[in-house]
């Protein structure tokens, strides 16, 4: 008994060790960590970088940055709108553009503060809708200053209850005003036109998209003094695909040039490429009656003689003309015109 419970020692010698590596194995993780490494921290903003499996489940997000012209148009655009809010407030504003980034849509609508007030608009060539948001800063600040308050003095927010009709007005006015300046900014790359459609207090009527659909998040903010707010425009990547090629170019007007490499290829090519001819003795126009009555042994009287030039043509073109004669057993065509003169001129700058 003795020499069995020695043996069973010396076969596990570091037992001590094995069970506190049994308890360290079975330490459950705290919330940071966990928050870590699924990468959903709800401290970390939009513009934060995203880890863990957040960042994997997003990966199907499309880039701006695949987009380096979108940059572009919307500085464009805070240039515009710093000039035509001056105008329309009649007070020193100014436009600074905060952030370009790629968000779900569905995300977007459940990260919206409310109360804000939704601009359903529509791009017509583009044939597909846009979103833009003010948020309830933006908006009491332009009723104030619209309506002659007092510079100096923070509007006054008033919690809890609907927008008036007065201030939906006053909003419908400077969001109108901010499509007219989107549609200036798109102009260098295609003509645009942002038609509002409806302004909406809920997100869920305000829905453009289909929840998992990427779309293209712009923030803009809207200072005027001490009082201002923010705006963020979001376009869905289905109303930016028609001009995504556009998009793609890393300034207005990209070309990338010849390559004359490729140039001489496909001359080569062409001058070695096989083409069929026809050669038409006569043409004559009959009704159709006339067309639906042939019958075998039918005979066609042509307006030819032996003598008669004979047009040679590729499909409809025609190539030149020539006399019908025989060769041996076949029939043969002996070109006596020169190649059209149109024809000839396009080869020579192809072969060029």
């Amino acid at each position: 008994m003795t020499d069995t419970l020695a043996a069973e020692n010396e076969l596990d010698p570091f037992g001590g060790e094995a069970d506190m590596g049994a308890a360290l194995s079975e330490r459950v993780l705290n919330q940071d960590e966990i928050d870590s490494l699924l990468g959903f921290d709800m401290g970390d903003g939009d513009d934060s970088e995203r880890s863990g499996i957040r960042a994997i489940i997003n990966s199907a997000l499309v880039s701006y940055e695949r987009l380096p012209m979108l940059e572009i148009v919307f500085d464009r655009l805070v240039r515009l709108m710093t000039t035509s809010l001056r105008n329309f407030t009649s007070d020193n504003v100014e436009v600074s553009l905060d952030t370009i980034s790629s968000i779900r849509f569905g995300d977007y609508l459940n990260s919206i503060p409310l109360p804000a007030i939704l601009a359903v608009f529509r791009a017509e060539e583009l044939d597909n809708y846009g979103l833009l948001t003010v948020d309830s800063n933006l908006i009491y600040s332009i009723v104030d200053v619209l309506l002659g308050g007092r510079r100096g003095t923070a509007a006054l927010r008033i919690e809890g209850r609907p927008y008036t009709t007065i201030e939906r007005v006053l909003v419908q006015r400077m969001v109108e005003v901010i499509l007219n300046d989107a549609r200036a900014a798109f102009e260098p790359l295609t003509p645009v036109h942002f038609t509002l459609d409806r302004l909406e207090t809920n997100p869920r009527f305000a829905a453009i998209a289909r929840p998992a659909n990427a779309a293209i998040l712009v923030k803009l903010r809207i200072d005027m003094e001490d009082r201002g707010g923010r705006v963020e425009l979001l376009l869905p990547y289905s109303t930016l695909e028609p001009i995504r090629k556009m998009l793609l170019q890393q300034f207005m007007g990209e070309k990338f040039g010849r390559d004359n490499i490729w140039e001489g290829h496909l001359a080569t090519e062409l001058w070695t490429t096989e083409t069929e001819v026809r050669c038409v003795l006569d043409e004559q126009q009959i009704p159709l009656s006339q067309a639906l009555n042939f019958k075998v042994g039918d005979t066609l009287m042509l307006n030819v003689s032996p003598d008669s030039e004979v047009s040679v043509r590729a499909g409809s073109i025609p190539l030149t003309t020539g006399k019908m004669g025989r060769r041996g057993q076949h029939i043969a065509v002996r070109v006596e015109g020169p190649i059209n003169p149109d024809i000839a001129a396009n080869l020579s700058r192809g072969k060029r």
